[in-house]
């Protein structure tokens, strides 16, 4: 029986291990990973979608056309400059050709480690070509394969000052009589933008057409993973969409073409998600149908709206939802149902999310994820107290028992049976349980894998600092100092355990504390911090407990002898 107790905690640790391995491996193993830099597209008509379907009667919210409105917009302007927009959240740069938003750098959160430049999310240069496309496709559509709609606009630069709740920068397109405002509305402290097309028609004919917003992306590296160390935290990059019925499905590059897309919804969302952000679009007024496409290594998913008339003198509004910046899980599922999930957890994610909200939630009392961490491993230790108690008084007495055990293998060494015998007896009288020992690890399991996916999938957690050398807790600790404490403390525990009998596994659990540490020297300091304080704190329970059986011992001796 001992040896099979060893057998399991052996196994044990090294599935721990395994599952390490393939968690960081799962989804980025195949994600289309370049270290080329592309050059961008040049095709127009490449950008834009299909149209589909028939227009329908005139929708309900359409409203008659406001001649004062039409008349005092603005002529186009000659100036093909890129609009730059600066937020409290954004740096935003709007390509007036297509209104799209070509570039945009997220400035609450740096683009390296103590880097004074912000973080760039969208881009569209020699080196990555990653933006929001949204336009009017169909019969009378304004953007076609032949070109973009170019937009006037009244001014180059756009700033929210202090205070200011919301910021509209409006571009206007006019042709035959027909007057289409393209307004991008950005709000105070969120990352939501409300693009909306407003299209007012003056002429004597009725204007039909469609929206469409897609994200058009190419096969270029995340750059929100991390490059120190061999097992980088890289995670899923690739396509996403989900609706109320189906809140989250992922859709990997290579299946943009597969047809796997076919889907409509008032309410859902599409993306593409890397580590720690997320870009999406979600329909506001309209039920959107879902596509993606790839052509010439450029990857498209968005969705088109059904095709609306509008009649002559009536005006409509369609308007959509972009969303480019952290997955912050409260902001997310405030803007669509399921686009909270894109904080991908994996099959353990039920426990994943009861760490992150008691780790956050002591974050918020103390204000620095280490000692979050550390809290939250004590905390997790009290929750798990009982079952470890029994667990180490168990392998306490196993530690008792040994001369007896050893004495027996001497005596019946040979007839195995027979010690065998002997040996369930020793069990039965102290009442130990050598499969006892397996639990604190059997039960760590899942919550060391669950804390794993919270730290590398948490944005709150990118680039958090602990203490001194620490500056990165989701990243390799860049001294190895915490891996090797681990490996130390490791060591210290086995022995306090019972030491096996057989030659052979002693000397495997002997290697298992340097191959732990070679492990974790390329994982999470965050992890490697929550392992270190567990062990710390599995030792001294089981010193405790280790020095309360020998009390036990002692007195049950001196009670025997008198």
């Amino acid at each position: 029986m001992q040896k099979i107790f060893r057998v399991m905690i052996i196994i044990a640790m090294l599935i721990t291990a395994y599952l390490l391995i393939l968690a960081w491996r799962d989804d980025y193993a195949d994600a289309p990973v370049v270290d080329v830099q592309p050059e961008p597209t040049s095709s127009v008509g490449a950008d834009i979608p299909s149209s589909t379907g028939a227009a329908g009667d005139i929708p309900a919210q359409t409203q008659p056309v406001d001649n004062a409105t039409v008349a005092t917009v603005n002529t186009p302007t000659k100036d093909t400059g890129l609009i730059t927009v600066t937020t409290d959240r954004y740096d935003i740069k709007i390509n007036p050709e297509g209104g799209d938003i070509v570039y945009a750098a997220l400035k609450q959160y740096d683009a390296t480690l103590k880097s004074d430049e912000p973080f760039v999310l969208l881009e569209n240069d020699s080196n990555r070509v990653y933006v929001a496309q949204s336009g009017l496709i169909g019969q009378n559509g304004i953007d076609t394969a032949e070109g973009r709609a170019n937009y006037s606009h009244t001014a180059n630069n756009y700033v929210m000052e202090e205070g200011q709740q919301t910021l509209s920068v409006p571009l206007t397109y006019k042709k035959d009589g027909v007057t289409i405002t393209k307004t991008f509305t950005f709000t105070e402290s969120k990352y939501p933008i409300d693009v909306s097309y407003n299209i007012q028609n003056a002429s004597t004919a009725a204007w039909q057409g469609q929206m469409f917003a897609q994200l058009k992306r190419d096969d270029s590296k995340d750059p929100g993973t991390s490059n120190k160390g061999v097992l980088s935290m890289a995670t899923y990059l690739g396509g996403a969409w989900g609706t109320p019925d189906d809140p989250y499905n992922k859709l990997k590059f290579d299946e943009f073409n597969d047809g796997e897309l076919v889907t409509s919804s008032d309410k859902g969302w599409v993306g593409i998600v890397q580590h720690y952000f997320v870009s999406a679009w979600t329909p506001n007024n309209f039920t959107g149908t879902f596509f993606s496409r790839e052509t010439d290594n450029d990857y498209f998913i968005g969705f088109n709206s059904k095709p609306v008339n509008v009649a002559p003198n009536k005006q409509l509004t369609l308007d959509a939802t972009l969303y480019a910046g952290p997955k912050v899980q409260s902001e997310l599922k405030d803007v669509s149902v399921g686009l909270n999930k894109t904080v991908d957890y994996g099959l353990l994610w039920p426990i994943s999310k009861i760490l992150f909200a008691i780790l956050d939630g002591i974050h918020k009392v103390i204000g620095n994820w280490g000692w979050s961490i550390i809290l939250l491993t004590v905390l997790v230790k009290i929750a798990l107290m009982w079952f470890s108690n029994k667990s180490y008084y168990s392998m306490a007495k196993m530690r008792a028992i040994g001369p007896r055990l050893k004495a027996l293998k001497e005596e019946h060494g040979d007839d195995r049976m027979k010690m065998s015998q002997e040996m369930m007896a020793i069990y039965k009288e102290e009442k130990v349980n050598p499969m006892a020992g397996c639990l604190p690890i059997l039960m760590q399991m899942p919550i060391f894998l669950a804390l794993y996916w919270v730290l590398v999938e948490s944005v709150e957690l990118r680039h958090a600092p602990w203490i001194l050398w620490i500056q990165d807790l989701s990243a390799m600790d860049p001294w190895f100092i915490l891996p090797l404490l681990m490996g130390a403390s490791m060591f210290i525990q086995q022995q306090l355990n019972p030491q096996p009998a057989d030659p052979m596994q002693a000397k495997v659990m002997k290697f298992l504390p340097i191959i732990f540490t070679a492990f974790m020297l390329f994982f999470p300091a965050g992890l490697v911090l929550y392992w270190t304080v567990n062990n710390l704190f599995s030792m001294t329970q089981q010193y405790i407990v280790n020095k309360k059986v020998e009390e036990e011992q002692k007195r049950r001796t001196v009670k025997e002898l008198d």
